[in-house]
């Protein structure tokens, strides 16, 4: 059965971890281009102001307090949008936790908390979202990481968890196809983006955690989930650069670990960096949130080339074909000029 997806401007569209980051920076173009929205999230406070300000812009939007490693909370937005809309056309798996430290200084205790969050919040949110778009049709969009194709030394639970999602992403794609659900199940892989992410992780680390560069603009993550909710896409990368660590991780895993263990700690950390108090470790409960990126002072890259050439592959192609041909063309051109001249 062949998916359509309605424009964004028709839909309801439901967000965990709507707060911060690339959560609240989806859920703002979501509302400029007229979506009715859910946003789900443990901050109440933060929840209340970013809905205040939608519906100041016009928007409508319903919030839901909720933790997502409770499979009731999780239910209970679903719930949340039936009462409001009646129902929604896109589920978008945004809510994360994370930590810094190797393997063995991260209590056990943690490692589940990152796994319930991550995973188990993540699959009962796409079993959910599942059973109500079987008949309807809609989108499913997990956020997923480059860290789903290659682990990153220091981050041994997150990553462990992304792993795990693209392997239910995919498992459930299958299923659905199998089913001939209309359904399109999305895996959002992006690189370093600069969110709060490491002011939010806990971190087991001497130095305060950093994110590695180059970093990217988290409204690039926005555009690819909106672009998923309309566009059935099975995955999208963001950042050129994560593509390459997702490569060499293919390819060459043995000089992956190499580099990762030369570097990995350095690119992860930064003392000169200054952390926010009160945004620092969200892993339990919920702190300081409410901004889309992250406070510490990197160079940022605003646009994706690699994410274009997804979105647009037959321009990307055509491109890539062009390419080349205006370049003879133009050494053509100035063959013939030189030979005019002479």
């Amino acid at each position: 059965m062949s998916v359509k997806l309605k424009p964004v401007s028709e839909q309801t569209i439901v967000l965990t971890g709507a707060t911060s980051g690339n959560g609240l920076a989806t859920v703002r173009e979501a509302a400029r281009r007229g979506a009715k929205l859910v946003l789900a999230a443990r901050n109440e406070e933060a929840l209340e102001e970013i809905a205040a300000e939608l519906r100041a812009g016009g928007a409508q939007v319903a919030i839901c307090v909720a933790d997502v490693a409770s499979e009731e909370d999780v239910e209970r937005i679903a719930q949340t949008a039936i009462d409001t809309f009646g129902g929604f056309d896109t589920w978008v798996n945004d809510a994360a936790a994370a930590a810094y430290g190797q393997m063995d200084e991260t209590p056990m205790a943690d490692h589940r908390r990152i796994f319930d969050v991550n995973y188990f919040g993540l699959l009962k949110g796409s079993l959910v979202a599942a059973a109500h778009l079987r008949t309807k049709g809609g989108a499913i969009i997990n956020l997923g990481s480059v860290l789903s194709d290659r682990a990153m030394i220091f981050q041994g639970a997150y990553s462990a968890t992304k792993h795990a999602v693209k392997a239910a992403t995919d498992a459930l794609r299958m299923e659905l196809e199998r089913s001939d659900a209309p359904i399109s199940v999305t895996l959002i892989k992006p690189g370093a983006i600069h969110t709060p992410y490491p002011e939010h992780a806990r971190s087991f680390m001497e130095e305060p955690p950093r994110l590695p560069a180059v970093m990217y603009d988290p409204r690039l993550v926005a555009d690819a989930i909106l672009f998923a909710a309309e566009n059935p896409r099975r995955h999208l990368y963001i950042g050129g650069n994560g593509y390459m660590i997702s490569m060499l991780g293919w390819y060459a895993p043995r000089l992956s670990d190499t580099l990762m263990k030369l570097v990995g700690r350095n690119a992860q950390t930064d003392p000169d960096q200054p952390t926010d108090p009160a945004a620092r470790d969200n892993l339990y409960e919920p702190r300081k949130d409410g901004s889309v990126d992250g406070h510490q002072d990197y160079y940022v890259r605003q646009s994706s080339l690699l994410l274009e050439a997804q979105k647009s592959p037959l321009k990307a192609a055509a491109a890539l074909a062009v390419g080349p041909l205006a370049v003879l063309a133009w050494a053509a051109n100035r063959r013939g000029s030189t030979t005019k001249r002479s």
